[in-house]
């Protein structure tokens, strides 16, 4: 394992050329800390990655490469891997972590147990032995397990906003778990750059819909995480929609509340957690997230609203699934493994309009 001191942490990212592949260049591009050594990409072998993205023309003017890891793992510190589910478990081995920490963007070692793993996303799991191992990399939650990791499992978007959001509600137990419905929507950046019929701007603009309706892969994610959080097996309702944006998240959730309680009261719960959080804005009473204020940038804007009618709390949060959901959050975890400050490269203000 290389020592902990790096004077400039050289970084390798497969998958460069999708979307959080080229989030996580523009990031690394503006941290002081880092090189990239490595701009892989399937598609694109040979060709320079300015020419795939024109803003990065005469910035990152480098030629693609491919997905060798074995190669990549000897040339670079850290490796990100912005792959579909089931390469990083398929091609990552014990000797790899040995000479480069490794931070997965896709699904593969999220999930604790294999079979959840496999009767959700269809795919037999290649390195099960390096599941338990892997940290996942909810910074503001697991930044201590986090320090002295050499595998990350980057959390997924949608995971990220619900359980960021719910997460102080859940752990000092104020809500029935039993009862939390989660209704999310996303911009169509989360589907992937892969050409899709479904993802055509004919097919999106104007309209709204519902998907994976009882089937969405992040489902068990989330429900682990509230799991772990709450100390109790937690089944939620999920139900994700596509709105015709780039980016962005924003998750409603409901849940039902143990016992009355006030405003002022439920704050004091989210500042607990929350007050020193750089990434982590709870927003002020009445004021409630909007995707357009968290837009190119790594924070989570969270609120709620008690419903005294009802007995319930809805809670809301927003973020840029490309970022904090995808590559802004890998880059936070890179820090905090490497000892930089967490917010190094990432205090870029969010975007409007």
């Amino acid at each position: 394992m290389k020592g902990m001191v790096y004077l400039m942490v050289k970084a390798g990212i497969i998958g460069s050329t999708g979307y959080a592949g080229q989030e996580l260049v523009r990031i690394l591009l503006q941290h002081p800390e880092v090189e990239i050594v490595w701009y892989g990409s399937r598609s694109y072998i040979d060709k320079k990655y300015s020419e795939v993205f024109g803003n990065m023309f005469q910035i990152a003017d480098n030629a693609c490469m491919g997905e060798d890891i074995k190669e990549l793992a000897e040339c670079a510190d850290v490796i990100f891997t912005a792959t579909p589910q089931g390469f990083c478990s398929a091609h990552l081995c014990e000797s790899f972590l040995g000479q480069a920490k490794v931070i997965d963007l896709s699904a593969d070692f999220r999930i604790k147990d294999v079979k959840k793993y496999e009767e959700w996303y269809g795919i037999k799991h290649q390195s099960p032995k390096l599941i338990e191992e892997a940290v996942y990399g909810l910074c503001e939650v697991n930044r201590e397990d986090i320090k002295g990791a050499r595998l990350i499992a980057n959390p997924g978007c949608f995971p990220t906003c619900t359980v960021l959001s719910i997460y102080p509600l859940a752990k000092e137990g104020l809500i029935d778990m039993d009862t939390i419905i989660v209704d999310a929507k996303s911009g169509v950046s989360g589907a992937g750059r892969g050409a899709k019929t479904a993802n055509l701007y004919c097919e999106v603009n104007e309209s709204i819909k519902p998907y994976g309706v009882c089937t969405h892969r992040h489902t068990p994610e989330i429900e682990d995480q509230l799991s772990y959080a709450s100390g109790k097996d937690v089944v939620i309702n999920f139900t994700p929609h596509l709105v015709p944006m780039n980016r962005g998240i924003l998750a409603t959730s409901y849940a039902k509340l143990k016992k009355e309680l006030s405003y002022q009261e439920v704050k004091e719960v989210y500042d607990k957690y929350y007050k020193d959080e750089y990434f982590v804005r709870v927003l002020g009473e009445n004021v409630f997230p909007e995707t357009r204020w968290v837009e190119g940038s790594n924070f989570t804007d969270i609120n709620f609203k008690i419903d005294k009618r009802t007995g319930r709390i809805i809670i809301m949060g927003a973020i840029d699934n490309v970022v904090k959901g995808a590559a802004g959050q890998a880059v936070q975890n890179m820090n905090i493994m490497f000892g930089f400050e967490e917010n190094t490269g990432l205090k870029t203000v969010p975007l409007f309009p």
